[in-house]
């Protein structure tokens, strides 16, 4: 295949949906884990509401199950066929755009996805409580973990790449900062004793729930504070998962769309790439916080709609993007659509 060959847009639309929702079920199986471990005694309703309220699920939830409560909060993430933010809504969504994808991606990709497919559809009721629900949410990432790597091994590194790691970028910086946003206020201590505590556990949890625990202990001071996580997850430029990275290696890639493959259409991804990083860097944690860490964040999770919705606007077949919500707690893009036969070319 010629690298230069052209890229139908419902490949690259595909391609971008298929990493957003593999990233997601890895991010979602991260918050379940770490909520069971870190729920304290006699607040686990409010430990299991903050996970509806990070994918701003309360309304459907309410509809569905009533009152949050740490069993009907594990039915609706674990089994739910109907919730699109589900673990199974998610991985029906990414086996949904890969079957689109068949003369794109690898035989591997496509046998492991569809194994995993059939793995998550059999979790059974009794896997949802204690150290059963600790197993089944390590196979869940290591499952996502597995297919990420098989990517990296098989995935062509044509125009299809660039447009799946955008997806996977996007993705990883909304969830960083919806996770942020609704453990913030909760875990900020209120006195010296609070504080120590925080940081021993919650605080722990938090930076868990990234995988960034051990990267953030090799440079954070020992009496690390608030200010430190935030700073970390949001513009530290080293860290995976930090809002920071994933904006630079998605303008990098946006980058090599326009130099390599001469595409138009980036010129206004990239400048709202620009605006957000100039918005992480301006001022300091510290600041940030001072000012109202939740309208910071409320902000960024608009931006990066907004983002999505740049890319998907230059790009993609039929792009309808959803109005910007009143809070940005709404996720773009829950359901995939049905997919015509054909699409336009992306091509110079």
């Amino acid at each position: 295949m010629n690298a230069q060959a052209p890229l139908l847009a419902r490949y690259a639309e595909s391609l971008f949906w298929m990493a957003r929702y593999m990233e997601r079920l890895e991010n979602l199986a991260r918050l379940i884990d770490v909520t069971q471990t870190f729920e304290s005694p006699g607040l686990e309703n409010e430990a299991w509401d903050a996970l509806v309220r990070i994918h701003a699920d309360e309304t459907h939830f309410a509809e569905a199950y009533g009152a949050p409560g740490p069993d009907n909060v594990k039915r609706y993430y674990l089994l739910d066929t109907v919730n699109p933010n589900s673990i199974r809504g998610s991985i029906e969504g990414a086996r949904m755009n890969a079957r689109t994808l068949r003369p794109l991606i690898s035989t591997e990709m496509w046998k492991h996805l569809n194994v995993f497919h059939r793995d998550l559809l059999e979790v059974q009721e009794h896997e949802l409580y204690g150290d059963s629900l600790s197993r089944l949410c390590t196979r869940i990432k290591e499952g996502v973990q597995a297919h990420t790597g098989i990517t990296e091994g098989t995935l062509f590194r044509d125009q299809g790449w660039h447009f799946y790691e955008m997806g996977r970028l996007i993705e990883r910086a909304d969830q960083t900062t919806r996770l942020l946003d609704i453990k913030f206020h909760r875990l900020a201590p209120n006195g010296q004793e609070e504080k120590r505590l925080e940081e021993r556990t919650q605080w722990g949890g938090i930076l868990r729930a990234v995988a960034g625990y051990h990267a953030f202990r090799r440079i954070a001071p020992v009496d690390f504070g608030p200010e430190d996580v935030v700073a970390f997850l949001l513009a530290d430029p080293c860290f995976p998962r930090s809002v920071h990275l994933c904006l630079s290696q998605t303008e990098w890639h946006l980058t090599q769309l326009r130099t390599s493959y001469g595409l138009r259409g980036t010129r206004k991804p990239l400048e709202q790439i620009e605006d957000m990083r100039a918005a992480l860097l301006d001022r300091s944690a510290e600041k940030v916080i001072e000012s109202g860490l939740h309208e910071f964040l409320d902000g960024m999770q608009r931006d990066l709609i907004t983002l999505a919705g740049e890319i998907g606007t230059a790009f993609f077949r039929d792009w309808r993007p959803n109005a910007l919500p009143p809070a940005a707690t709404q996720s773009q893009g829950q359901t995939v659509g049905t997919l015509p036969e054909v699409g336009p070319a992306i091509a110079p």
